[in-house]
């Protein structure tokens, strides 16, 4: 699996500023199409201080997945930081990375 975690880190890594990513596209892009919760796995097991922006990476209904709380708040504040516009909870479909 370490194959596997170097493939999502580069993905989501070059994921761009605005922009965001849903688990089951970047597990897709990682050669996994049937990981996504792997991927949502691996960027909840950051290492305090990385560089990768796991922020940028949402469900596939363009939502944050994590529970109402300082967590998803602090993921909403760093995506608006950003300029990604959300539309009730959901990202707006301009702020969809396509690679």
């Amino acid at each position: 699996m370490e194959e596997f975690s170097q493939a999502v880190y580069q993905i989501v890594a070059a994921i761009p500023k605005g922009k965001v990513a849903s688990y089951g596209q970047v597990a897709k892009l990682a050669g996994y199409p049937n990981h996504s919760r792997h991927v949502g796995k691996l960027m909840g097991r950051l290492p305090k201080g990385s560089k990768i922006p796991w922020f940028r990476v949402l469900n596939s209904q363009g939502k944050i997945s994590l529970a109402p709380g300082p967590a998803y708040q602090r993921q909403h504040e760093l995506l608006l930081a950003e300029g990604v516009e959300f539309v009730g909870e959901r990202v707006a479909k301009g702020c969809r990375w396509q690679p």
